[in-house]
C-alpha cells in the first residue's frame, strides 16, 4: 500500500472514533491531503472516502458536519463521475429528510459540489450528468407546498446551478420554466424572490422559444393600467422583468415595445418599492438594448427626472437658493416629519437612488444625445448634490461622473483648432456648469460624513481631468475644502490621502498663478501630513510638495512667486522626515561612490535584466552629476563590464550602455581611453546588425562623436573611419554587397556624425568617397557606402568634387547593379538639396533626356524635395508641378507611387496656393492622375501636428467626395487616404462621418459585376477585382474602433462585420479580429447577435479543404481556424456568451473534435498570457 493511501486509510479509522476531536482532527487532516494536486486514490480509497464523508455529514457535532460538507468540494475532482453521483444522491435523499439540520447541510453539500463542478466549457460531461440527475428532484422538492424550508433551498440550489451550468441542462429548461412560474404566485415573499432570481439565470440559457414563452407569460400577466390591481403581483412580475434584463437582457430587445409602456405605467402607481422596481428595470433595459430603447428614452427621461427628487419625508427649503437652508427651519421641518412619518418606513431613498443609477445607464448607453443631456440632466444631478441620503448622494455624484467621463475628448486630438465641433460644444456648456458644481459642493466639501467628501474630490477630479483649467477661479473654495479634510484626524486616513490626492491633480491641471494667494493656508496642513506617523500620508504629502515645487518654480520659465518665504519651511519638514529614517540632512554622494561604484559593476554582471536596466540608468545619472568627482580607479572597474553589453542579444541594454559611454568620454575621456578598442570592437558588430533599432544608431553616433570631440581625442579620426568602414572595404572586390542593406544606412550615418564632429576633416572626407564611387576598382559595396555618406557629406565637398559628383551620381544611374543604382539616387537627390540652383535644373533636364530613368530620377527628386528649406524650394514650383503631373498617367504603379509622393512633398512648399489646385486634377483628371492625387493628399497626412492640418481639414470633405468615383483604383487610394486620417488624426474626419459612413459601408459588398472568370489552360480561374476595395474598406472599418467609435452605429457597424465574416479569405481574418476587438470596446451590441456571429465562426473551424489540394489552401485553412477560435476566446469574455445555448452547442463540438480543442486549448493559453487586445497597423 502506498504511503498517501496508508495515510488516507488510518485518518478514516480515526474518523469513527467516539472522540468528536479525534473526528474533527481527522477530518481536518482529510481536508488537508484532498487540496493537495499530488494526490491520486485508489478505486477502494475512493469509495471509503465518499462514504466515511457522507455518514460525517450526519454527525451529532456541527463542527464536524461543516468541515465533512468542506471536504466534498476538493473531493470533486479526486474520483471517479460514479463517486460524484452517489454524492449527490445521497445529498439528494436527505435535503427530503425531517431534520432541518441535516436538509440544511445537504442544501451546503450540494451547493459545494455545483461550485467545484468543470463547465461544459472545458469539454467534461460530469457537471452535464449531475445536474440531470438533481434536476428531477429539484422541480419536484419546488413543485412541492407543505415544507417552504425545503422550497426555498431547491429555488436556491436550482438558482446556482443555472448561473454556472444553465447550458448542458437544455433538455430540462422547458420543465424548470414551467415549475418556476408557478412560484412567482406563491404567497410566500421569500419564494417569489428566489424564483425570480432562478428565472433570470434561465432566461440566460434557454432557448428562443422559451423566452419567448417566458417573455409572453410576463407581459400577459402585468394587468393593464385600469384593471384592479394586486401589488404585491405587480412587484414580482416587474422585478422578474429586471432580473431577466439583467441577466439576459439582450434577448429582450423585440419585445421592449409592448413592455416599457406598461412599466411607465405602474412607475406612477403609488408604491415606493413597485417604482424602485420599475426603474431598475429600465436601467437593465437601458445598459442591454440601447438601439431598442431609444424611442422610450424621453420617456425615461422624464421619469428619472421626476423620481430623483422624489422624497416627500423631508421638506427641502426651497426659497430661491435651495443650498442655503437655515437651520432652525431644517430643524423644524425635521421636527414636523417626525411626527408625522418613520424614517424607518420610509422608501423614497431607493426610488432616489434607482432613479440616479438610471440616469448613469442613460448616460453611459447613449453618448449621442451628450448635448441634450447637459441640457437637462446635468442641472437636476447637480440639483441633487444636496442629496440627505448618504447612499443616494453617492450615486448622484456617480451619475455626473459618467456624464464627465462621455464628455471627455476623444483620442486623437492634437491641436484646440481641430477639436469636433460638436465636443466643442459640450465643452461649453460644461464649463457653463462649473460655477454651479462649485456652488453645490462648497457645503459637501465640509460635510461630516467621508463619503459625501470623497465624492466631491473624485468628482471634482474628473472635471479638472475634463476640464483643465476650469477650477482656477474657484481655488478659495476648493482651498478650504481641501484643508478641512486634511485637518480632519477624527476619521480614518483615507480622507486625508483623497485631499493630498487631489491636491496634487489640481497642481498639474490648474495654473500655478491660481495657488499663489493660498498657500499660507494650504501649506501648514500639507507640512503636517508630511510629518504623520503613517507612511502612506507622508508619502501623499510628500508627491504634493514635489508637484507644488515643479509647477510653482519651474526651471524653464521665469518665477513670478518669491520662493524664500516657503522654501525653509518644505525643507525642514522634508528634512525632518530623512531624520527620522536615520539619514543624514545633507547626503553627500562622493564618499560612498568608490564602495558604491564596484558594487553597481557587479549588478552588470547579473543575469536579471531589470536590475542591469536600473543599474546603467543609475550609472548614467552619476555620470552627469558627479563625472569628474568619480574615482578613476572605481571608473575602470564599471567600464570593464560594458564591451559585454554592447550586443545584438539585448539592444534595449546595449542603447543604454553605448548613452552611458557617451556620457562618460565627455565626462572623463582619459578613462575611455583603456577601454575603447573592446568597447569599440563590439559596436562595430552591433552596427553590422541589419535589426538595428533607430534608438541604438542614435546613441551609437553619439559616443563615436564624443570619441573624437574632446582634445587630443579618445581614437583618432582618421582611424575610426577606417575601422567604421572597414568591414565594406575588406570584402572581396566581386563579392556583391555582401552585408544587409540596413547595414550600409547604419554606417553612413555613422560617417556623416564622425565627419559632423570634426568639420576640419569634411571636405577631405568628401573627396575620398567621390574618387571610392568613381574608381572602376571598387567593389559594389564600397561604391553603395560612399554614395549613401555622399548622401550626407556631399554638400561640403569642394566646387571641383561637386563637379565631378554630379558626373559620377549620374554614371552610376546605368550601374547594373540595383543596390548601385538605388544608393547613386539618394545621393543625388540629398546632395541637391543643398545646392539647388545647380543640381535642380540639372535634374529636370535629365528626367525629360532620359526617359529609361524615370523612376530613379524621380526618387531623386523626391530626396531633394524633403531636404531642401521650402522658400528655396519656391522658384521651381512651377515647372516641378507641371513635370510631375505630365507622369501622373504613366503605366507603372511604382513609378506613379514615387510621383505622388513629389507632388506630395511639393504641396507642402506654399500649401495655400497649391493643395487648391488638386480640385482642378480631381474633376478633370483622368483616372491615374485622380489616384495620384488623393494618394499624395494621404501623404500629406503624419501622426504629429502640422501646420498644414487646418488647410487640409478644410478640404478633406471634397476629397472624400472620391469614394463616389466610378474609377475602381481611384475608390481604393481614397480609403487609404481616409484610413490614414482616420488611424494618423481622427480629428480630420471626425466631423464628417455622417456623410463618408454610407459610402464606406458601400464599399463592403460583394458586387458580382465586377467578379469574371479566367482561363488557364484547362482550368477557370475566379477573379474578383473588387476584393482589394473591399478589403480597404473593411481596415478602415478597424481603423474606426480605435479612434472613432463613438461616432458610430454599432449595430449597423456590426451588419457590415457580420457580411465580412462569410467573405473572402484576407476579409475573413479582419473581420475575425474586428469581431474580437468590438468583443472588448462594445461587448452589448456583439451580444445582441452573438448567435448570429457564432454561425460564420463554425462554419470557419469545420470547414474542409479538398483532398488534393496544394499545401498553402491546407495552411490558409488552418490560419483562418486559428484567427476564428481567437474571435470565439474573445467572445467568451464577455459573461453571458457562455450561456447561450447555441455557443454552448458550439463548444461542446470543439470539445469533442480533438484536433479544435487542441487548438482552442492553446489559443485560450495564449489569451490569458496576454488579455490585452493590441491595435493592429493598418494604415
Amino acid at each position: 500500500m502506498c504511503t498517501a493511501a496508508f495515510h488516507i486509510s488510518s485518518l478514516l479509522e480515526k474518523m469513527t472514533s467516539s472522540d468528536k476531536d479525534f473526528r474533527f482532527m481527522a477530518t481536518s487532516d482529510l481536508m488537508s491531503e484532498l487540496q493537495k494536486d499530488s494526490i491520486q486514490l485508489d478505486e477502494d480509497s475512493e469509495r471509503k472516502v465518499v462514504r466515511m464523508l457522507l455518514r460525517l455529514l450526519e454527525d451529532k457535532n456541527g463542527e464536524v458536519q461543516n468541515l465533512a460538507v468542506k471536504c466534498l468540494g476538493p473531493l470533486v475532482g479526486k474520483v471517479k463521475e460514479y463517486q460524484v453521483e452517489t454524492i449527490v444522491d445521497a445529498l439528494c435523499a436527505n435535503m427530503r429528510s425531517d431534520k432541518e439540520q441535516l436538509r440544511d447541510i445537504a442544501g451546503i453539500g450540494l451547493k459545494t459540489v455545483l461550485s467545484e463542478l468543470p463547465t461544459a466549457a472545458t469539454g467534461s460531461s460530469l457537471a452535464t450528468n449531475v445536474c440531470r440527475k438533481i434536476t428531477g428532484q429539484l422541480t419536484s422538492a419546488i413543485a412541492q407546498q407543505e415544507d417552504v424550508a425545503v422550497q426555498l433551498e431547491a429555488l436556491d440550489i436550482l438558482s446556482d446551478m443555472l448561473s454556472r451550468l444553465g447550458a448542458p441542462l437544455g433538455a430540462f429548461h422547458a420543465s424548470l420554466l414551467h415549475c418556476l412560474l408557478p412560484q412567482l404566485s406563491s404567497p410566500r415573499l421569500a419564494v417569489r424572490k428566489r424564483a425570480v432570481g432562478a428565472l433570470g439565470h434561465l432566461a440566460a440559457t434557454c432557448s428562443t422559444d422559451l423566452f419567448v414563452e417566458l417573455a409572453d407569460h410576463l407581459l400577459d400577466q402585468l394587468p393593464g393600467p385600469r384593471a384592479p390591481a394586486n401589488p404585491a403581483a405587480i412587484r414580482t412580475l416587474i422585478q422578474c422583468l429586471g432580473s431577466v434584463g439583467r441577466q439576459a437582457g439582450h434577448r429582450l430587445g423585440a419585445h421592449l415595445a409592448r413592455l416599457v409602456p406598461l412599466v411607465e405605467e405602474f412607475c406612477n402607481l403609488d408604491d415606493d418599492e413597485l417604482r424602485e422596481s420599475c426603474l431598475q428595470a429600465f436601467e437593465a433595459f437601458l445598459r442591454k438594448c440601447p438601439k431598442e430603447m431609444g424611442p422610450h428614452v424621453p420617456n425615461v427621461t422624464s421619469l428619472c427626472l421626476q423620481y430623483i427628487k422624489h422624497d416627500p419625508n423631508y421638506n427641502y427649503d426651497s426659497d430661491g437658493d435651495e443650498e442655503q437652508m437655515e437651520t432652525e427651519d431644517s430643524e423644524f421641518s425635521e421636527q414636523e416629519s417626525e411626527d408625522e412619518y418613520s424614517d424607518d418606513d420610509d422608501m423614497s431613498w431607493k426610488v432616489r437612488r434607482a432613479a440616479a443609477k438610471c440616469l448613469a445607464a442613460l448616460i453611459s448607453s447613449r453618448p449621442d444625445l451628450l448635448p441634450d443631456f447637459h441640457c437637462t440632466l446635468a442641472p437636476a444631478l447637480i440639483c441633487r448634490f444636496k442629496e440627505r441620503e448618504e447612499n443616494v448622494k453617492a450615486d448622484v455624484f456617480g451619475a455626473y461622473i459618467v456624464l464627465l467621463r462621455q464628455t471627455r475628448p476623444p483620442r486623437g486630438w492634437l491641436l484646440a483648432a481641430e477639436e469636433p465641433t460638436q465636443t466643442h460644444s459640450n465643452l461649453h456648456m460644461l464649463q457653463g456648469q462649473v460655477p454651479l458644481v462649485i456652488k453645490a459642493l462648497q457645503r459637501q466639501l465640509k460635510d461630516r460624513s467621508v463619503r459625501a467628501r470623497q465624492g466631491c474630490f473624485s468628482l471634482l477630479t474628473e472635471l479638472a481631468g475634463v476640464l483643465p483649467g476650469s477650477l482656477a477661479e474657484h481655488m478659495p473654495v476648493l482651498g478650504a475644502g481641501i484643508v478641512f479634510s486634511l485637518a480632519d484626524r477624527s476619521s480614518s486616513s483615507t480622507i486625508r490621502m483623497d485631499a493630498l490626492a487631489f491636491l496634487q491633480g489640481l497642481l498639474g491641471t490648474e495654473p500655478a498663478e491660481a495657488f499663489h494667494p493660498h498657500l499660507p493656508t494650504l501649506l501648514p496642513p500639507v507640512m503636517a501630513c508630511v510629518a504623520d506617523p503613517f507612511y502612506k500620508i507622508a508619502a501623499e504629502a510628500l508627491l504634493v510638495l514635489q508637484e507644488l515645487v515643479r509647477a510653482l518654480w519651474p526651471l524653464d520659465r521665469p518665477r513670478t512667486l518669491d520662493p524664500e518665504p516657503y522654501v525653509g519651511e518644505m525643507s525642514a519638514a522634508t528634512l525632518a522626515r530623512l531624520r527620522a529614517t536615520d539619514l543624514d540632512q545633507e547626503i553627500d554622494l562622493r564618499p560612498i561612490l568608490a564602495e558604491a561604484l564596484p558594487i553597481l559593476a557587479s549588478f552588470l554582471r547579473k543575469n536579471q535584466r531589470a536590475l542591469r536596466l536600473a543599474t546603467l540608468a543609475a550609472l548614467d545619472a552619476l555620470a552627469r552629476s558627479q563625472g569628474l568627482s568619480l574615482p578613476p580607479p572605481a571608473v575602470r572597474a564599471v567600464l570593464a563590464e560594458l564591451p559585454a553589453l554592447v550586443s545584438e542579444s539585448d539592444m534595449h541594454v546595449a542603447q543604454l550602455a553605448v548613452d552611458f559611454l557617451a556620457t562618460m568620454a565627455h565626462a572623463q575621456p582619459a578613462a575611455l581611453a583603456e577601454v575603447s578598442g573592446p568597447v569599440l570592437s563590439e559596436l562595430l558588430r552591433l552596427l553590422r546588425s541589419p535589426l538595428l533599432p533607430a534608438g541604438v544608431l542614435a546613441a551609437a553616433e553619439g559616443f563615436l562623436q564624443a570619441l573624437v570631440g574632446p582634445r587630443p581625442p579618445c581614437v583618432d579620426y582618421a582611424k575610426l573611419i577606417g575601422l567604421l568602414t572597414a568591414p565594406v572595404y575588406d570584402q572581396a572586390a566581386d563579392g556583391g554587397p555582401g552585408l544587409h542593406k540596413q547595414v550600409f544606412h547604419s554606417l553612413a550615418r555613422c560617417v556623416a556624425a564622425l565627419t559632423a564632429a570634426c568639420p576640419q576633416e569634411a571636405a577631405g572626407t568628401a573627396n575620398r568617397l567621390v574618387c571610392d564611387a568613381r574608381s572602376p576598382n571598387s567593389s559594389t559595396g564600397v561604391k553603395i557606402l560612399a554614395f549613401l555618406s555622399l548622401a550626407e557629406v556631399g554638400q561640403v565637398a569642394g566646387p571641383g568634387s561637386q563637379r565631378e559628383l554630379k558626373a559620377v551620381l549620374l554614371e552610376a544611374l546605368g550601374s547594373p547593379s540595383e543596390d548601385v543604382r538605388a544608393a547613386a539616387s539618394y545621393a543625388l537627390g540629398r546632395v541637391g538639396a543643398g545646392n539647388l540652383p545647380d543640381f535642380l535644373p540639372f535634374l529636370l533636364g535629365q528626367m525629360e533626356a532620359e526617359p529609361r530613368r524615370q523612376y530613379l530620377l524621380l526618387h531623386s527628386l523626391r530626396e531633394a524635395l524633403g531636404a531642401a528649406q521650402p522658400d528655396s524650394l519656391k522658384p521651381y514650383t512651377e515647372d516641378i508641378w507641371a513635370l510631375l503631373f505630365q507622369r501622373c498617367e504613366g503605366a507603372e504603379e511604382g513609378t506613379r507611387g514615387v510621383v505622388a509622393e513629389c507632388i506630395g512633398k511639393l504641396v507642402l512648399v506654399n500649401p495655400p496656393f497649391l493643395l487648391p489646385r488638386f480640385r482642378k486634377q480631381l474633376a478633370a483628371g483622368r483616372p491615374h492622375t485622380r489616384s495620384t492625387v488623393i494618394t499624395a493628399v494621404k501623404l500629406l497626412v503624419s501622426d504629429q501636428p502640422h501646420p498644414i492640418d487646418p488647410l487640409l481639414k478644410s478640404f478633406v470633405g471634397e476629397f472624400m467626395e472620391s469614394l463616389q468615383d466610378p474609377d475602381l483604383n481611384v475608390r481604393r487610394a481614397t480609403l487609404a487616404f481616409f484610413n490614414s486620417a482616420v488611424h494618423n488624426k481622427p480629428s480630420l474626419v471626425r466631423d464628417l462621418l455622417d456623410d463618408i459612413l454610407p459610402f464606406l459601408y458601400q464599399e463592403t459588398k460583394i458586387r458580382r459585376d465586377l467578379i469574371r472568370e479566367v482561363e488557364m489552360g484547362p482550368f477557370k480561374h475566379t477573379v474578383d477585382d473588387g476584393l482589394d476595395v473591399r478589403k480597404a474598406a473593411f481596415e478602415c472599418m478597424y481603423s474606426l474602433l480605435e479612434s472613432c467609435l463613438g461616432q458610430l452605429d454599432i449595430c449597423e457597424f456590426l451588419n457590415h462585420v457580420e457580411d465580412g465574416l462569410k467573405d473572402h479569405y484576407d476579409i475573413r481574418m479582419l473581420t475575425f479580429i474586428m469581431l474580437a476587438r468590438l468583443a472588448t470596446l462594445c461587448p452589448m451590441p456583439v451580444l445582441q447577435r452573438v448567435d448570429r456571429l457564432i454561425e460564420p465562426l463554425r462554419a470557419t473551424c469545420t470547414a474542409k479543404v479538398k483532398a488534393g489540394s496544394v499545401k498553402q489552401e491546407f495552411e490558409k485553412q488552418d490560419e483562418l481556424k486559428r484567427s476564428a477560435m481567437r474571435a470565439v476566446a474573445a467572445l467568451l469574455t464577455i459573461p453571458e456568451v457562455g450561456k447561450s445555448p447555441i455557443m454552448a452547442d458550439f463548444l461542446s463540438q470543439i470539445h469533442s473534435n480533438p484536433e479544435l480543442a487542441a487548438l482552442f486549448e492553446s489559443i485560450q493559453k495564449d489569451s490569458a498570457l496576454a488579455p490585452s487586445t493590441d491595435s493592429m497597423e493598418l494604415s
